[in-house]
C-alpha cells in the first residue's frame, strides 16, 4: 500500500509507516540538492562573466545577493547613506566661514586641488574594500591580518564621535522646539538676560538695537551714548540708559548670545571645572535623538535606507527655500561677493592650504570606517567608482550651496545692523546658534525660518549618526555572526551606553567638555588612521592587485564608458603616492601649528587639554594592542602576517571563482574552509603554488572561530 508522503519531509507518514528506506531517500535527496545547487552557481558564474565581456552588470532580483548580510534594497539607498554620511553639519557651518577667511574664490584652488589629490582616491579605496569584501572595518583586513588594530581603532573613533554628534543634534532640536512660538525667545532681552543684552538699551537709532557687539563708553564727553568703530571713525549708534552706564562698563551683546548663554546651553553657569546641574531639558532633547537613531536603525540597512530617502533629500529642499529668500533680501549681492571674491594674495599662507585639506578631511567622513562599513551591504558587482564620483561631486557643490545660503543671510545681516560683514561672520556652534538665529529675528514670520533651518540642522546630523552608530554594530556582528539574530538589543544597548555617556554634556559645562571631544576625538588619530589605510592598501596589499580587485566588480567599463584598465593607473598613483603624502604633510603641518581648545574665546584647562591627548592616543593605543595580540596568538612571521589569508576576498563563492578566473592572484584561495577544522583554518597559501592550492601553516593557528580572535 502506497503511503502519504509529508510534502515538507521525505519520512513516509501515515498508518504503518516505516523507515525503511528512509536513509537512502534522504541520502538522494541530499545529491540533489547539492547537484542544483551546484548548477545554480555554474548559470550565475557564467552569467556573471557573459556580462562582464559586454560590459554590463547584473542585479539580483527577488532577494538579497548575500543572504547572511543582507544588501541595499536599491542602489539610491546606498548612494543616499553615502551621501547622507559626507554632507554634515560640517558643510553648513565651517565650509562657509572658511571659504571667506581664506580668500573667498581662490580657497577653491587648493579645495579642489585637495578634493581630487587626497579626498576622493581615499573615499574610493575605503568603499573598494567594504564592497569587495562584504565586511565592515573590523573584519575587512585578511589582506595583511597583523593591521587588524587598525579596524578597531576606526571603530573606537565612530563610537567616540557619535557620542557628542549626538548632542549637537540635541542643541538643534532644543532650538527646533523653542522656535515654536509666535515671537523668537532669543529676539528680545528677557528676565535671563544680564544687564549688557543689547536690546536693554535705549536707543534712538534702530541700527543700534540688534548689534552683536555695541561698545559702552562713557568717556566720550557725550554720557549715556552707543558707539561702534568703523575703519578707524567712531560712529554714533543711539543712546542707551545713563544710570544703566553707570552701573556697567562692558560690551554689549546680542539676544541671541545672552540666549545662548543664559538659556540654552546655559554655558556661563558652568565649566568643564564645574560642571554643574544636569539639564532634564536638554537631556529629554538628547533622548529623543538617540530614540530617532534606534527607531531608524532597528532593522539595520533595511529601515535606514528607507529614513534616508527623507534624511538625505529634506536639507536640500530646505537650502533651496533658504537660498530663494536669502537672495531676495537687500544685502545680499554683497554678502555672497564678499564669500565668492578671490584673494589670490591668500593662496601664499600655508594656513589656507592646511584649512582646505583638513575641511575635504572631514567633509568625506574617511578614515572611521563609515564608509567601509556602507559599502559592506552593497551588492558585488556595483559601479564603486560611479558612486564615489556622484557623491564627491555632490558633497562639493553642496558646501557652496550651503556658503552662497549663508552669506546671503550674513549680508543681510550687515546691511541691517550698519556694521562691516567681517563682524558677524563665524563659524560652527557660533554661526548656527547665534548668527543664524539673530538674522531670522529680522525677517517676517521669523518662526517659520527658524524652524526650517534647525529642522535641516537635525535631519544633517541624523544622516551621519546613522553610520558612525552602524558601524559599531557592523563590527560587532562581523566579530560575532550569531549576534546579528539580537541585532535590535544591539543597537539599543549601544545607544543607551552613549546616551548616559553624553549626559555629561547636557550641564552648564557641557558645551566645554564637547569641545574637547570635537578637538579630540577624530581629529589626529583619524589623519594617522588615513595615512596607515593607504599604505596598508598600496604598498603591503599592492596599488595594482587592489586595482584588479576593484576591476572584477565593476567590469571592463566604469561610470558606464570610461576603460577601467586605464584609469585606474590614476587610482594606484593617489594611493601609493599623492593620497599618503598630502595627508602626511598636513599632519605634521597641524602638530606645528597646533593650538590649545578654546570655547567661547578662552582657552580651557591644561588637564582637559591632557584628557584630550590621552583620549587621541589611546584610540591608536588600543589598535596597536590589538595588533599584537593578534601577532602573539598566531605566532607568524611578520611576513605571514602582512599577506593574505585563506579567508581574504569575497564573501560569496561565485565571486571568489570571477577572481581566480582573472589569473593576477596566483595565491588567492578559491574555496576556504567553511568548518572549524584547525588543520584547514591553520592553512595559509603558497605564493608559489597554483591558485588555490592550500599548504599546511607553519605554526598553530588560535582559531576559535572563522575569524581572528581580537
Amino acid at each position: 500500500m502506497e503511503q502519504p508522503v509529508d510534502p515538507m519531509s521525505t519520512r513516509p507518514t501515515g498508518v504503518g509507516a516505516t523507515n525503511e528506506g528512509y536513509v537512502s531517500m534522504e541520502t538522494d535527496v541530499k545529491e540533489i540538492r547539492a547537484a542544483v545547487d551546484k548548477l545554480e552557481r555554474n548559470q550565475t558564474e557564467l552569467m556573471v562573466q557573459l556580462a562582464k565581456k559586454r560590459g554590463l552588470s547584473i542585479a539580483f532580483e527577488g532577494g538579497d545577493e548575500n543572504a547572511e548580510r543582507g544588501n541595499w534594497t536599491g542602489k539610491l539607498d546606498f548612494f543616499l547613506s553615502c551621501l547622507g554620511c559626507a554632507v554634515g553639519l560640517g558643510n553648513v557651518w565651517r565650509f562657509p566661514y572658511l571659504c571667506y577667511k581664506n580668500g573667498g574664490g581662490a580657497f577653491l584652488i587648493p579645495f579642489l586641488a585637495f578634493l581630487v589629490f587626497s579626498g576622493t582616491p581615499i573615499f574610493m579605496m575605503e568603499l573598494s574594500l567594504g564592497q569587495f569584501t562584504s565586511c565592515g572595518p573590523l573584519r575587512c583586513w585578511e589582506f595583511a591580518p597583523g593591521l587588524r588594530g587598525m579596524g578597531v581603532s576606526m571603530v573606537l573613533v565612530s563610537a567616540l564621535v557619535a557620542i557628542y554628534y549626538n548632542v549637537l543634534m540635541a542643541w538643534s532640536i532644543w532650538y527646533l522646539f523653542a522656535s515654536f512660538t509666535s515671537v523668537l525667545p532669543w529676539s528680545y532681552c528677557g528676565s535671563w538676560s544680564s544687564q549688557v543684552c543689547s536690546s536693554r538699551l535705549s536707543t534712538v537709532n534702530s541700527s543700534c538695537n540688534h548689534l552683536p557687539d555695541v561698545y559702552i563708553d562713557n568717556q566720550t564727553g557725550i554720557n549715556g551714548t552707543c558707539w561702534l568703530e568703523k575703519n578707524g571713525t567712531r560712529s554714533l549708534f543711539g543712546i542707551y540708559d545713563v544710570e544703566l552706564a553707570n552701573s556697567v562698563n562692558y560690551t554689549a551683546r546680542s539676544e541671541s548670545i545672552e540666549f545662548l548663554n543664559y538659556v540654552s546651553l546655559q554655558d556661563k553657569l558652568g565649566s568643564i571645572s564645574n560642571l554643574g546641574p544636569l539639564r532634564w531639558d536638554m537631556s529629554l532633547c538628547l533622548a529623543l535623538a538617540w530614540i530617532l537613531v534606534c527607531l531608524s536603525l532597528i532593522k539595520g540597512i533595511k529601515s535606514s535606507g528607507k529614513v534616508v530617502y527623507f534624511t538625505a533629500l529634506f536639507p536640500y529642499v530646505v537650502m533651496f527655500i533658504l537660498l530663494v529668500r536669502g537672495l531676495t533680501l537687500p544685502g545680499a549681492s554683497e554678502g555672497v561677493w564678499f564669500l565668492l571674491r578671490p584673494q589670490m594674495h591668500k593662496l601664499r599662507e600655508a594656513t589656507v592650504w592646511k584649512d582646505a585639506a583638513v575641511q575635504i578631511f572631514y567633509s568625506l567622513s574617511t578614515g572611521g570606517g563609515g564608509l567601509i562599513t556602507l559599502a559592506s551591504y552593497n551588492r558585488f558587482r556595483t559601479d564603486v567608482v560611479r558612486d564615489t564620483m556622484a557623491v564627491v561631486v555632490s558633497d562639493f557643490f553642496t558646501s557652496i550651496l550651503s556658503g552662497v545660503v549663508v552669506f546671503s543671510f550674513l549680508g543681510f545681516l550687515a546691511n541691517e545692523t550698519g556694521i562691516d560683514l567681517d563682524k558677524v561672520v563665524d563659524s560652527g556652534v557660533s554661526l548656527a546658534f547665534i548668527v543664524y538665529p539673530q538674522v531670522v529675528t529680522k525677517l517676517p514670520v521669523s518662526p517659520l525660518w527658524a524652524i526650517l533651518f534647525f529642522l535641516m540642522l537635525v535631519t544633517l546630523g541624523l544622516d551621519s549618526q546613522f553610520t558612525m552608530v552602524e558601524t559599531l554594530i557592523t563590527a560587532v556582528q562581523d566579530q560575532w555572526p550569531q549576534a546579528r539574530k539580537y541585532k535590535a538589543l544591539l543597537i539599543i544597548s549601544a545607544s543607551t551606553v552613549m546616551f548616559l555617556i553624553g549626559l555629561s554634556m547636557c550641564t552648564p559645562g557641557g558645551p566645554e567638555l564637547l569641545t574637547i571631544f570635537d578637538d579630540y576625538s577624530g581629529s589626529w588619530n583619524v589623519m594617522a588612521l588615513s595615512v596607515l589605510e593607504c599604505l596598508a592598501v598600496a604598498w603591503i596589499y599592492g596599488a595594482r592587485r587592489f586595482a584588479n580587485d576593484i576591476g572584477v566588480m565593476t567590469g571592463p567599463l566604469v561610470c558606464g564608458c570610461v576603460p577601467w584598465r586605464l584609469t585606474k593607473w590614476w587610482w594606484i598613483l593617489c594611493w601609493g603616492l599623492i593620497s599618503p603624502a598630502f595627508l602626511a604633510v598636513i599632519m605634521v603641518y597641524s602638530w606645528v601649528d597646533f593650538a590649545p581648545s578654546q570655547y567661547a574665546g578662552r582657552e580651557l584647562p591644561t588637564w582637559s587639554q591632557a584628557v584630550g591627548w590621552l583620549m587621541t592616543s589611546s584610540v591608536l593605543i588600543i589598535g596597536a594592542i590589538v595588533s599584537a595580540r593578534v601577532v602573539w596568538r598566531l605566532r607568524r612571521t611578520p611576513r605571514l602576517l602582512l599577506r593574505p589569508t585563506a579567508f581574504w576576498g569575497p564573501a560569496l563563492p561565485q565571486f571568489r571563482q570571477a577572481v581566480a578566473a582573472e589569473g593576477y592572484a596566483k595565491d588567492f584561495c578559491v574555496d576556504p574552509p567553511t568548518t572549524i577544522d584547525k588543520a584547514a583554518t591553520n592553512a595559509s597559501i603558497d605564493r608559489s603554488s597554483a591558485a588555490g592550492t592550500v599548504r599546511p601553516a607553519i605554526v598553530p593557528q588560535l582559531y576559535e572561530t572563522m575569524v581572528y580572535p581580537l
